[in-house]
């Protein structure tokens, strides 16, 4: 069982299931980033699974996977990628089989989960060596942090293709030195609780240094916006959501490693693939 890194530092982590910690603080202690809180989950691979799931609706038009999606048997879940239109952005992958090619990008990155259940997350030029064994895997944009926790040098200087001023709601995934991802998204505490989902928080620079000083080597954002959002179960079967504006095409689940087929067959069944 994996104990807390204390490079986690400012996170008080709570366990909410076997391998799954839920954390929530303040973003900074002052200045703009004090009025944003986020929530992290710490996610041990040895101990649960990842699931992919899809949902489209109204004819292939929009995103349909909301954290209300989340079946019983699921610990905690989150949306996947970003998009292009109603489908995701690149590289998709379920159950072994390529569901879309991979795309192009000096930022992509891409979250795979091999067949052993092994976690890593690749750029563009490693992914090759990984598409033969994953399970499952899904890319996203733009990479915060790369190779042993560098910012890639897009995010160095303006002009590089990335926006560094402009201000979000983030959601971010990486992963931390003894092997566990942690999944951060951030909410805006400036006018309480009905103005949590308003898409303003840090900058994409200050998120990958959020991420770097909790101990991860690797990371990249996910849809953030009005797109992100988040769900986990702690003891008790009780859900706690974090709910977005926008219904998503890809979500990824965690689930308990042991769960057996028979529980997965009782649960609501899959959505749709592409």
């Amino acid at each position: 069982m994996l104990l807390p890194l204390a490079a986690a530092a400012g996170l008080l982590w709570q366990p909410a299931a076997a391998g799954v910690w839920r954390a929530e603080a303040a973003m900074a202690r002052e200045g703009p980033l004090a009025t944003v809180r986020v929530v992290a989950l710490r996610l041990d691979p040895r101990q649960v699974r990842f699931e992919l799931v899809t949902a489209l609706r109204d004819q292939s038009t929009r995103g349909a996977w909301t954290v209300d999606s989340l079946p019983s048997t699921a610990l905690a879940g989150f949306n996947a990628g970003q998009f292009t239109g109603p489908v995701p952005w690149g590289w998709v992958v379920r159950d072994g089989h390529e569901e879309q090619p991979a795309g192009a990008g000096a930022l992509a990155m891409a979250f795979v989960v091999d067949d052993s259940g092994g976690v890593a997350l690749v750029d563009s030029h490693e992914l090759s060596g990984h598409r033969s064994r994953a399970a499952i895997a899904f890319q996203s944009y733009p990479a915060l942090l790369v190779g042993n926790g560098r910012r890639p040098r897009e995010l160095d200087a303006a002009g590089r293709g990335v926006n560094l001023e402009h201000r979000d709601s983030r959601l971010a995934l990486g992963l931390l030195a003894d092997g566990s991802v942690l999944v951060a998204l951030t909410r805006f505490n400036g006018l309480g609780p009905a103005g949590e989902q308003l898409p303003w928080g840090p900058t994409v620079v200050e998120m990958a240094a959020w991420m770097r000083a909790r101990g991860c080597r690797r990371a990249m954002l996910l849809d953030g916006g009005m797109s992100g959002q988040m769900a986990v179960r702690g003891g008790g079967g009780t859900l706690t959501q974090w709910r977005s504006l926008r219904p998503v095409p890809l979500g990824l689940l965690v689930r308990p490693r042991g769960l057996t087929a028979a529980d997965d067959r009782a649960s609501p069944a899959r959505p749709r693939r592409w």
